[in-house]
């Protein structure tokens, strides 16, 4: 299956760059604005207030030479001091001192416990080669069901490759990596004179991945001592905010790779952390609505997310695990109040989370992931037939009636014969799996759309995104 995300929005491009280089930007952005960067500096503790001793008023750091070897040379000890301030935006990435260390509000998803491996390849092939889609990404389930897998194409001529897995199946998975690594690739391709068992183990995933070891080729190399590991558990906090501080990025919430939200969870979570600290100051609320209300932004983005990722999981893997305990019902309420008569139909539920309500999102959602074509997108949006308005990722999610009104106009494919197979006249079968995805994406469109993220009303709250009047208006 492909899917072409431009198709429906040229907008929704994106770019794979090498992680270092960008955090190497984002740090040297920073700095051009103004802001005052330490590097090789870290916080040991946070301190408080003697009266209120929730409100953070200084961090403890310590800070070394930026080389090692220079401080040894020298014999100088680290340099220790005191910093006072009075707003702290913590965004000490997963350490998350805030949450872990004096909040302890870290709250562990019991669904996505994930094993992230992967390593970087010279020489590989490029997936859709001579087509448009030449240099596309490429993800593939796994055949065991555990996971997924990646290969994508990095600006510097190599690719990264990798796997995540379900963290009990991967200790479960003991099947000797001696006994597969010859019938995948030459030894020589895949170098490990350390005898790593990560390595080991790397390299015998790929028999759960047949398409991506065909696009590393016979000609693909690992590059040694590039294979790496890390645990992608998911975790969030019921609490990002309080009294003159708040919390940002990885340091309060994460959720799988799968959709490399981080980066934009960390954009959004940092925007919102502005904001909020802007509208306390500049007096459009309290100081605790406005953390109140950077706690709903955040939990909400979260949530939307959250719930797509899983989407797609309950498609990888046959078990059907019970997610109640990693949503909250506060946040899904929030996150999700616009969807609700779309999947209710004109049933009551009531106001509260149900199981048979949280699994007729991720349906919905799942949707998203629907096997069509760039062509059949073509034909669909030059079919007469269907209202622009249809095909617009702004637009309001629609019920599924109206998709079935929409769909009346569009032949069965039993009625289409003789067709030349490349012009792009689309069935109904195909349509309604374009309409339907294109209904799905609405969910997250608000989340990438800087309009959709301005005025969206949190707690009777809105951005108002105004050069030096940034802050919150009351609806």
């Amino acid at each position: 299956m492909y899917t072409d995300f431009v198709a429906i929005g040229q907008e929704n491009s994106s770019w794979n760059v090498v992680r270092s280089e960008f955090d190497d930007l984002l740090l040297k952005h920073a700095r051009s604005c103004g802001a005052l960067v330490y590097e090789q500096t870290r916080v040991t503790s946070v301190n408080f207030a003697e009266k209120d001793t929730t409100r953070p008023i200084s961090v403890s750091w310590t800070s070394t030479l930026s080389k090692q070897a220079s401080l040894r040379a020298t014999g100088a000890a680290a340099t220790q001091g005191i910093t006072y301030f009075k707003y702290l935006i913590d965004t000490s990435g997963r350490e998350g001192i805030m949450s872990t260390k004096y909040l302890e509000n870290r709250h562990w998803n019991q669904t996505l416990k994930n094993i992230a491996v992967w390593g970087y390849w010279r020489n590989g092939g490029s997936y859709g080669v001579g087509t448009t889609r030449e240099g596309a990404p490429y993800f593939e389930a796994l055949l065991d069901e555990s996971g997924w897998a990646w290969y994508i194409p990095i600006n510097d001529g190599t690719s990264s490759v990798g796997f995540v897995r379900n963290q009990d199946m991967y200790r479960k998975d003991k099947q000797s990596s001696e006994a597969n690594l010859g019938t995948i690739f030459d030894s020589s391709a895949t170098p490990n004179p350390s005898g790593s068992t990560t390595v080991a183990r790397y390299i015998s995933m790929f028999r759960l991945a047949p398409g991506i070891v065909k696009l590393i080729t016979k000609k693909g190399t690992l590059v040694e001592g590039s294979v790496r590991s890390a645990s992608d558990y998911s975790y969030s906090a019921r609490k990002y905010a309080g009294t003159g501080f708040r919390i940002a990025g990885d340091a309060g919430a994460f959720i799988d790779p799968f959709f490399s939200s981080g980066v934009h969870l960390a954009m959004t979570s940092a925007l919102s952390a502005a904001v909020s600290v802007c509208a306390s100051i500049r007096g459009d609320c309290t100081e605790e609505q406005a953390a109140e209300w950077h706690t709903a932004r955040f939990s909400t983005s979260y949530t939307r997310f959250q719930i797509v990722v899983l989407s797609a999981y309950k498609q990888l893997r046959s078990h059907k695990a019970s997610i109640l305990s990693d949503v909250s019902e506060d946040d899904y309420n929030r996150a999700f109040a616009f969807l609700r008569p779309i999947i209710q139909g004109g049933s009551e539920m009531g106001a509260q989370l149900y199981q048979r309500e949280l699994q007729d999102s991720l349906d919905f959602c799942a949707k998203l992931f629907g096997a069509t074509s760039p062509e059949s997108h073509r034909g669909l949006t030059a079919n007469p037939n269907i209202e622009p308005e249809l095909l617009d990722l702004a637009g309001p999610v629609v019920s599924q009636n109206e998709l079935e009104i929409a769909l009346r106009g569009i032949p069965h494919m039993d009625d289409i014969e003789n067709e030349d197979p490349r012009n792009s006249k689309v069935n109904s079968d195909e349509a309604r799996l374009l309409l339907e995805k294109i209904n799905a994406r609405r969910v997250l469109n608000g989340e990438y759309s800087v309009n959709g993220f301005e005025a969206e009303n949190l707690n009777g709250l809105m951005i108002r995104l105004e050069r030096g009047s940034l802050g919150l208006q009351r609806v």
